[in-house]
């Protein structure tokens, strides 16, 4: 190869090179091929500017189970297990509770045969009394003697229900459908009454606190639907209801916001739109509408011609994935969403199905 020919080869290479560099826009000509794009239609919406704050997801019925008589624990249930509402979760020993079961049957059948006897005596000597055949004072006695042992077949009766009440309460029973998610006490320990036994949480119904400062307090209501995100995802969340009492040394109030069927698992943190301002109607794009070039902020709606067309906005509150736009545009003009990086203004395009 003479010196000619390498000195050519290389100019080919810097060229192709150069190519190669250029922008992509540089060949994104007015009068070019059509741009695939994919657009939205801008609408007009009630709108509040909004916040940020941290919230916290949790389960509406989540229960530490306590016993509520004394004994050894026979059983606990494993975590993980799945119950549903009325389920016996742990059981504690019953036996000297049974022995004092029988015992207290036995004292209520002695109370019944005792009642019986003086109710018959009482007939007896009532009808021997119309005779004259027998003293007043001994029925107005067997009267008494009576209504006593009804008294005391009442208070044998109470005491039997206490201890069928007691037996009952061997088993710890879970007050919700749920899940066991942790074991606070093992089969074999004894417990008193009051000691936390197991914990049950109920992933089904599941809520977001979280808590913005007082200044907002006033745009925030029950009812209210507020953005949660997580990342990507972001969801509608209902406020169930607002903690309307500031803590003193945060000086922030309190918001539950129901969060039924969310793909969020229970301790999740999200970011919760709080509003900051009063609602008011406003026109609005996509975020993804939005071009930031050197020259400023833009969108590019399409017209009758299918041709884009850039217009500069500037942009005014956003609430999730909307945001307020102002500038030469109005409701139902169709934006750009998808494709518009390397559009040119004037350039024709063809829309993507939705």
């Amino acid at each position: 190869m003479n010196i000619m020919d390498s000195i050519a080869r290389q100019l080919r290479i810097w060229s192709l090179l150069v190519v190669l560099m250029l922008p992509a826009a540089a060949f994104a000509q007015p009068g070019g091929g059509p741009a695939l794009v994919r657009v939205a239609l801008a609408s007009m919406q009630s709108l509040a500017s909004e916040t940020l704050v941290p919230g916290t997801v949790v389960s509406r019925n989540d229960a530490r189970l306590a016993a509520e008589v004394e004994g050894r624990l026979v059983e606990v249930a494993d975590v993980g297990t799945r119950v549903d509402e009325g389920d016996t979760v742990a059981t504690i020993e019953d036996r000297a509770l049974k022995l004092r079961h029988a015992e207290l049957q036995a004292e209520v059948r002695r109370a019944e045969a005792r009642l019986r006897f003086l109710a018959n005596e009482v007939d007896r000597i009532s009808r021997l009394a119309e005779s004259n055949l027998a003293a007043i004072t001994q029925l107005e006695q067997l009267r008494s003697d009576r209504d006593i042992a009804q008294g005391d077949l009442e208070v044998a009766r109470a005491r039997l229900a206490q201890n069928e009440d007691q037996l009952e309460r061997t088993r710890i029973r879970s007050p919700f459908g749920g899940v066991v998610v942790e074991r606070l006490m093992t089969p074999g320990e004894r417990v008193v009454e009051g000691s936390k036994v197991v914990r049950v949480v109920d992933p089904n119904h599941l809520e977001v606190i979280a808590r913005a400062p007082l200044e907002y307090l006033d745009f925030s209501a029950a009812g209210q639907l507020i953005n949660l995100r997580s990342g990507p995802s972001s969801v509608l969340g209902q406020v169930r209801t607002v903690v309307a009492v500031g803590d003193e040394n945060t000086h922030q109030f309190e918001l539950r916001i129901d969060l039924e069927g969310a793909p969020f698992p229970i301790g999740k943190t999200l970011r919760v739109g709080i509003p900051t301002s009063d609602r008011r109607d406003v026109l609005t794009v996509p975020r993804d509408a939005l071009v930031l070039r050197p020259e400023g902020l833009s969108i590019f709606v399409v017209d009758g011609n299918n041709e884009a067309r850039q217009v500069d906005v500037t942009t005014g509150i956003g609430s999730g994935e909307q945001i307020e736009v102002r500038g030469a545009i109005s409701s139902g003009d169709r934006v750009v969403i998808r494709g518009n990086e390397r559009l040119q203004p004037g350039q024709s395009v063809n829309i993507m199905d939705s």
